[in-house]
């Protein structure tokens, strides 16, 4: 019972003032890093140099992502955006690998759209398709990394990734949350699970063949 307390302060009253300083700490600390980076992106893939779409937080609540560019804006005669692994630039895929694409998402947080530790935010269409089960990532706010983040992010099933987030979901802690950010520096040092064996970044979610 105390175990169960003492996560609830920290849920309700510890982990937001936390994010606030934290990504403040960061933002001060990094924006050396921020002006070169969107620097290189306006050289190399143009304007605008921030990627912005619209993702599901908390309650499902909308909100604008914040993320640097890592694609061109390539089209085919048709007038269509060609595909992923054809506007991701060699330029694009280190920014991604590195996760240096992720950093204006600091702001997000700032914000309070997002957290450090937590599901992380993905499509709107995404919405109607999630099962009962997987709809609980949106009971807690987004998250710059999360848990499915540090046991393959994209190198693992849409499944895995949601049972992961819902995992995290009930069990929102302090010590999680440290252990999480450890090991995300980890990953990012070691550029790990960044794509999957078949896609650019991961195969578009399309839904359960059982809801449960």
């Amino acid at each position: 019972m105390q175990g169960s307390s003492s996560k609830g302060v920290y849920r309700k009253y510890i982990k937001r003032p936390l994010d606030i300083v934290l990504s403040l700490i960061a933002i001060i600390c990094l924006s050396f890093v921020f002006v070169i980076v969107a620097f290189l992106v306006r050289i190399k893939l143009g304007s605008p140099v921030l990627f912005k779409q619209k993702r599901p937080g908390m309650n499902e609540k909308i909100f604008l992502m914040y993320k640097f560019r890592t694609m061109t804006d390539e089209r085919g005669e048709d007038g269509e955006l060609l595909p992923d692994d054809v506007r991701l630039t060699k330029f694009g895929k280190f920014l991604r690998s590195t996760s240096l694409d992720e950093l204006p998402e600091l702001f997000n947080i700032l914000k309070g759209d997002m957290s450090l530790v937590g599901p992380r935010p993905l499509l709107v269409q995404y919405l109607p398709l999630y099962n009962k089960h997987q709809k609980r990532r949106h009971e807690v706010r987004p998250g710059l990394s999360g848990l499915a983040q540090v046991n393959g992010r994209n190198a693992i099933s849409w499944e895995e990734k949601f049972n992961l987030d819902v995992e995290y979901v009930g069990n929102v802690s302090f010590s999680l949350d440290i252990k999480i950010i450890f090991l995300t520096i980890k990953k990012v040092f070691i550029r790990e699970g960044i794509n999957s064996e078949t896609a650019a970044t991961i195969e578009p979610f399309e839904g359960n063949k059982e809801d449960s």
